[in-house]
This record gives structure tokens, sequence and C-alpha cells, in this order.
């Protein structure tokens, strides 16, 4: 569906290349999208910019152990335990999943939300 709006926008005919026609309309590939939105909001959670009910699900490694951990210096996110394919699928798994996978030069709280969504 993505790809025929595209299309259809930009005028763009059926054998070109999907790529560069989302490129220049700045859009995310569905998949890319899935990911980018839950890791977004974890982000302005972590920085106090969400409402409570949704930032009080998130806690940081460093926040929960008194002892020196690996983890405990970086903005590394505990992970909820879950029990079927449902929990994985939530906000707070799959969020704080992709936002621990994330490079640790963008898991610094200190770059700006606009440079945060370029990459």
């Amino acid at each position: 569906m993505q790809n025929a709006a595209a299309r259809l926008i930009t005028g763009a005919r059926r054998r070109e290349h999907i790529t560069p026609v989302l490129r220049q309309l700045h859009w995310l590939r569905v998949q890319h999208r899935v990911e980018f939105k839950p890791v977004c909001l974890v982000r302005q959670a972590l920085c106090g910019q969400m409402p409570t009910y949704l930032a009080d699900d998130i806690r940081l490694v460093s926040e929960g152990n008194q002892r020196s951990l690996r983890f405990s210096f970086d903005n590394m996110c505990a992970m909820p335990r879950t029990h079927n394919s449902f929990g994985d699928r939530s906000f707070e798994a799959a969020g704080l999943r992709i936002w621990n996978n994330l490079r640790r030069g963008l898991q610094t709280l200190e770059i700006s939300y606009k440079h945060f969504k370029r990459y």
C-alpha cells in the first residue's frame, strides 16, 4: 500500500525502483517505521517528555542495581520478562529492545531530539 501511494503521489511508473521515490518523499519503509516510533517514545520518556503512565514502565539498568555493572554507565534499559509473543510486541518490551540495540552514540540523552530523529 505504501509503495502504491508513493507512486500515485509522485507519478512514478510501476517498473521504477521504489527506494528513490520513498527517499524523495522522506518516507520510511514500513519495517523501519515500526521500529522508529517506539524508540522515539522511549527516548522521550527517558528525557522526561512523556506522560508518567508510559514513563513509569521504563527503568535504566543503573537505577535498579546497587553494584556497578558493565552497562551501568550507559543508558541501557532493564528489559521486562514476557511469557508469550503478545508480550514481546508490547511497547515496553519491543521499544526497550530496540533502544538497547541502538548505537551507543544515539543512546546519549544529550543530543537533541531533532538530531536523534535523523539517525
